[in-house]
């Protein structure tokens, strides 16, 4: 029998412009090397200019995707990105629980598109962070997102150690604290884990083709994941992937255009801090 490599369950919304949601997941998970599954919780209609309509999924049905995905093809890494609402959070915490106990989960707390449109219902919120939150092995919230958990600001840099830390506190076994949303010519994240902080810090890359980055970078890690690797490398790898997909961009939309997902990674590349 053939070894697996490495297979992740993504539970996200769709994005019918391509550049992120469960078509970057699929793009990202096989361009290094993994194998993908979906349970699609919405559809949108979407492109680089923005969110134009959103249409949930039936949480029966959204059950039956995951259920009968974990029972044949198995999962060795989860990964959720839109939950949309509270119906939605909870069936999808409920189906971790009771068919994937122990799989590891990259939950990345999708709350407000690149071009603004809300992809979270507020009174989703608390849900979100006393349900998923604990299932995860990480987070990967954005600034703003981490703000609304939080409840707090996070004003620069040299707040987000201390916000990753309030957000371990909330439950997962680790923090991604992402600072691409501060100005400044270096971008900093923060990965918080029990056993301490690292931070990551590249030069910033000036473009507008940064439509999915979020959705692409988590899953990039549950790839990682499936495929055995320690979490610092697993993180290490997805961000050297998408400073990857960034730079090949294809241009394409008016708006904030999607990556190139199909980018070849150098392994030379893949540089810890």
């Amino acid at each position: 029998m053939t070894a697996s490599p490495g297979r992740v369950l993504i539970i996200a919304g769709s994005d019918s412009g391509g550049g992120a949601g469960i078509q970057a997941d699929l793009k990202s998970v096989t361009a290094l090397g993994g194998y993908a599954a979906t349970a699609i919780t919405a559809l949108t209609a979407q492109d680089t200019l923005g969110v134009h309509g959103v249409l949930p999924v039936p949480t029966d049905f959204l059950r039956q995707q995951i259920r009968v995905v974990l029972r044949d093809i198995g999962a060795d890494a989860l990964k959720t990105g839109m939950l949309h609402d509270v119906p939605t959070i909870e069936a999808v915490c409920e189906e971790i629980a009771a068919e994937a106990p122990g799989v590891p989960l990259v939950a990345d707390p999708v709350m407000v598109a690149k071009g603004g449109h809300p992809l979270l219902q507020p009174d989703a919120v608390e849900t979100l962070r006393r349900r998923l939150l604990p299932l995860a092995s990480i987070i990967t919230p954005n600034l703003p997102e981490a703000e609304v958990l939080l409840g707090r600001a996070i004003p620069d840099a040299a707040a987000m150690p201390a916000a990753a830390e309030a957000l371990l506190a909330l439950g997962p076994r680790a923090v991604l604290l992402k600072g691409g949303h501060l100005a400044g010519e270096r971008l900093v994240d923060i990965l918080a884990t029990r056993a301490g902080l690292t931070r990551f810090e590249d030069a910033r890359i000036e473009t507008r083709h940064t439509h999915g980055t979020g959705c692409t970078l988590a899953s990039a890690i549950a790839a990682g994941l499936a495929q055995g690797m320690a979490l610092h490398d697993a993180v290490a790898r997805a961000r050297a992937y998408v400073r990857a997909a960034i730079l090949a961009a294809p241009g394409l939309g008016r708006g904030h255009g999607p990556l190139q997902h199909g980018v070849t990674l150098d392994p030379a590349r893949v540089a810890a801090p």
